[in-house]
C-alpha cells in the first residue's frame, strides 16, 4: 500500500483497521456485564414453539480470552508488518521483497542445471532431451503467444519451424533476436504510388513466388518494383537479412499472398515488433531458449 496518490488514503486505512480491533475490545468487555443469577438464566422473552426461550447468558470465559487473544495478535501484526496504511512495519516485510527473495533462490537452483548447458555449443544443446524440454517450457511461457504453442506462427508473427527467416537463422542471430528485439519496419508508399500503380506492383511480386499473375499489369508493376521496393527486397525480390526484409520469391508470406494483402502493405506499410527480453530473461535462460528454436527448423526437428 506504498503507492497511495496522497497520505489521506494511507490515514483512513489505518483509521478503519485501529478503531475496528478497538471497537471489538469495547464490544468485549461490554458483554462481561452480563451475569448469570444464581440458579436462573436472565430471559429475553423470546420464545418459539412453544418451550424455545432465548436466554442471555454471559459469554464463556474460554471464548472471551480467545477473542482477546485474537485481538492482540491483530494490534502485533500490525505493528510487525505492512497493513495500516502506507506504514511498512517494523521488520519491514513486503510482497516484492518475498517476490524477489523467491526468485533468487529459484535462480540459484536454476543455475545449478543451466551451468552444466554453458559448456556446450548451442546445436549440442539443441539435440539434448533435457534442454529441449527446459527450452520448450521457456518457449511457451514467453513466446507462444506470439509464434504460436506450435511455433508455427500466425499473420504478422513467423513460422519459426521452417528454413525462411527475416534475419538470418544461425545461433548468434537467433540469440541476438531473443535478448535484443526486433523492429521490422515496411514504410508506407501511399503518398508516392497510387492504388492502381500498387496493384499493378502485387501482381509482379506475385509472379516472383510463382503465383497466378496477370503479365500485362505484372510488366507495369516490375517498373515500380525497381525504382521503389529494390532498395530493400533487392532487384530479385529475394530481400535482405541485414535489414530484415522478407524474400518476396520464396512462397512464404508474412502478411498473406493475394493482391488485396500486398496493396495494403506497399499502401499501409506494416510495423513489426519483436520485444526485447534481456530484461525479462537471464543469459543463460536465453541462450536455452535460443537452442530450442534453433533447433525447431534444423537437426531433423529435434527441437519440436
Amino acid at each position: 500500500m506504498s503507492d497511495f496518490f496522497s497520505d489521506f488514503w494511507s490515514y483512513y486505512i489505518a483509521a478503519i483497521a485501529l478503531v475496528g480491533i478497538v471497537w471489538c475490545v469495547w464490544l468485549l468487555f461490554s458483554q462481561r456485564k452480563i451475569t448469570k443469577s444464581a440458579g436462573a438464566a436472565d430471559d429475553t422473552g423470546h420464545v418459539w414453539d412453544g418451550d424455545l426461550r432465548e436466554l442471555n447468558n454471559p459469554l464463556p470465559r474460554w471464548w472471551m480470552w480467545m477473542f482477546l487473544l485474537a485481538c492482540i495478535f491483530s494490534v502485533a501484526y500490525l505493528i510487525l508488518y505492512p497493513g495500516l496504511g502506507s506504514y511498512a512495519g517494523v521488520l519491514g516485510s513486503s510482497t516484492q521483497g518475498e517476490l524477489a527473495a523467491h526468485r533468487q533462490a529459484a535462480e540459484k537452483t536454476q543455475h545449478e542445471i543451466y551451468a552444466r548447458y554453458l559448456k556446450m555449443d548451442v546445436k549440442q544443446v539443441a539435440a539434448d532431451a533435457d534442454a529441449r524440454e527446459i527450452g520448450q517450457r521457456l518457449f511457451l511461457n514467453y513466446c507462444a503467444q506470439c509464434h504460436g504453442s506450435d511455433a508455427r506462427g500466425s499473420r504478422g508473427f513467423p513460422n519459426l519451424t521452417d528454413n525462411d527467416w527475416l534475419y538470418g537463422g544461425d545461433p548468434d542471430t537467433i540469440q541476438q533476436s531473443i535478448t535484443k528485439g526486433r523492429n521490422g519496419m515496411m514504410p508506407p508508399f501511399a503518398g508516392a504510388i497510387d492504388g492502381k500503380q500498387a496493384g499493378d506492383t502485387a501482381q509482379y511480386v506475385r509472379s516472383l513466388s510463382g503465383l497466378s499473375y496477370d503479365p500485362i499489369r505484372a510488366s507495369r508493376g516490375e517498373s515500380t518494383f525497381k525504382t521503389t521496393c529494390v532498395a530493400c527486397h533487392g532487384s530479385g525480390g529475394k530481400g535482405n537479412q541485414a535489414l530484415g526484409a522478407p524474400n518476396l520469391s520464396d512462397g512464404v508470406w508474412l502478411y498473406g499472398s493475394s493482391e488485396g494483402s500486398i496493396v495494403d502493405a506497399i499502401l499501409k506499410g506494416h510495423n513489426g515488433h519483436m520485444p526485447a527480453h534481456e530484461e525479462i530473461l537471464t543469459p543463460e535462460r536465453i541462450r536455452m531458449l535460443t537452442a530450442y528454436v534453433w533447433g525447431l527448423s534444423n537437426n531433423g526437428g529435434v527441437g519440436q
